[in-house]
């Protein structure tokens, strides 16, 4: 094949020939020019180890830190110039570096390799991640508390199936988020735990014969102590495999409750109204309110999964120690990331601003048959009837609450004693759906004590 037939093959984008297409499937500075201040702080930390234990001058470190802030500055300013053709964010500092203080940069990497710099920058950026994840999901704790603690007493349905079934009180459901986001937020917090660890000095898979001091590298980026293997730490991506797990959980609790809030504020629920400020109006439609927030929280999740399901099949086949197509991690956490902080961000807001129709929810809370159970219960806590037998008698009673159209509070007492005899005027004090949400006092239950008591319990874990 000619070079003119494969260059009309390649499109006029790689006209230049096979150059070009290597420069452009090699080089990652299009996206991980996001890790400059990472790789800045590592190479600052490295060349004052390398000064502290004799392997370059004081001057010289002196002069690299100096750079390395000018660097640094024009990255934060915009005046710096990416090149492609340096491939990467290191090699893009490090010739910069050597424009502005000339031979010193030079010695900036002895003991160091690119497979422990990027390790060491991309965990330093994920750490910073989790760190943003933790403040995310204790906003929105905070703010479901409130939620909870203005409305711990609101009956509302509770639904198994999306069909009625038991009362619960708003200030229990949103608990239940609480609950969710806090096992989320252990998540996040046990992942930066396990992850603290440097791989600075580990070099490009053997370690160093220079005298480097890893301690002090690894203290100065606030590791809590260097890696042990210098080839697990080229190649470990654990800890953006760990973030990504952990953001697809917590998305997964955020679209469940997403979805949530596009019924409950629907006019056929009307559970919730949610504020202008995360709603949009239709073009067309004067009566809209649509909860695009809501719905694009949603679909958040499909981002965050797929980056998760895309680095395990780029790290499932690796031999130890780096391959190049680890570089093809750092894209897909970049975008979880981002749409998990936007997410939480905007469920935050969310809850903060969302007011809770309470008339609606009561009303809500007493069909369907809701307080069916609680008959059930009475029949065998009062009656002694077998559960199942206490099951069947209610259910005869539903079915001919159903048939007059009634509920069953509405039934007469000659009604429930033509089902079972026995049954007494003490029923009609367990059928109310207030009564049905005060007498629910087991623990983790839904009875507004028992809410009040798990609102303060939360507090308590935050505020220590």
């Amino acid at each position: 094949m000619t070079d003119q037939a494969s260059n009309q093959m390649w499109g006029g984008r790689f006209a230049a020939g096979p150059d070009a297409i290597m420069e452009a499937i090699n080089a990652s500075i299009g996206f991980d020019k996001r890790m400059a201040a990472q790789d800045i702080a590592g190479s600052r930390a490295h060349a004052a180890m390398l000064a502290a234990t004799g392997v370059i001058s004081d001057n010289d470190a002196e002069a690299i830190r100096e750079g390395l802030l000018t660097v640094l500055s024009e990255i934060e300013t915009g005046t710096f110039q990416f090149s492609t053709a340096l491939e990467d964010i290191h090699m893009n500092v490090e010739a910069r570096l050597k424009e502005v203080i000339g031979e010193p940069a030079g010695r900036l990497h002895t003991g160091r390799s690119r497979n422990d710099q990027v390790a060491t920058d991309f965990k330093l950026w994920v750490r910073d991640q989790l760190d943003a994840a933790e403040s995310g999901l204790l906003a929105l704790i905070k703010a479901l508390l409130g939620q909870a603690e203005a409305g711990a007493d609101w009956v509302m349905p509770g639904f198994t199936h999306l069909q009625v079934a038991q009362p619960v009180t708003w200030g229990h459901h949103m608990m239940a988020y609480v609950e969710m986001f806090g096992r989320d937020l252990s998540r996040v917090r046990d992942a930066r735990k396990r992850m603290n660890e440097s791989p600075l000095g580990a070099a490009a898979l053997a370690g160093t014969s220079f005298p480097i001091d890893r301690d002090m590298t690894a203290a100065a980026l606030g590791f809590d102590r260097p890696a042990a293997n210098s080839l697990d730490a080229v190649s470990d991506r654990d800890f953006a495999l760990e973030f990504l797990s952990a953001a697809s959980i917590s998305a997964i609790h955020l679209s469940r409750f997403a979805e949530e809030l596009v019924i409950w504020s629907s006019a056929q629920f009307r559970f919730v109204t949610l504020s202008d400020r995360f709603s949009t109006g239709s073009s067309i439609m004067p009566q809209k309110k649509n909860p695009d927030a809501a719905e694009l929280i949603r679909a958040k999740v499909g981002r965050i999964f797929g980056a998760n399901t895309a680095l395990m099949m780029v790290m499932k086949g690796l031999p130890l120690a780096y391959s190049k197509d680890m570089q093809e991690d750092k894209e897909q956490v970049f975008d979880a990331a981002d749409s998990w902080m936007l997410a939480l961000a905007a469920m935050e807001g969310m809850v903060k601003d969302m007011t809770a129709n309470r008339e609606e929810l009561a009303a809500a809370a007493g069909t369907g048959f809701s307080t069916a159970t609680d008959l059930a219960d009475w029949l065998v806590r009062v009656l002694g009837l077998p559960f199942r037998d206490a099951h069947h008698v209610t259910g005869s009673l539903v079915a001919l609450a159903e048939g007059r159209g009634c509920d069953l509070p509405d039934l007469t007492l000659a009604d429930m004693q033509n089902v079972h005899g026995e049954i007494t005027q003490d029923v009609f004090t367990v059928l109310g759906v207030e009564n049905s949400v005060n007498s629910r006092l087991s623990y983790g239950g839904t009875a507004p004590a028992q809410v009040r008591a798990q609102v303060a319990r939360w507090t308590t874990i935050l505020a220590g």
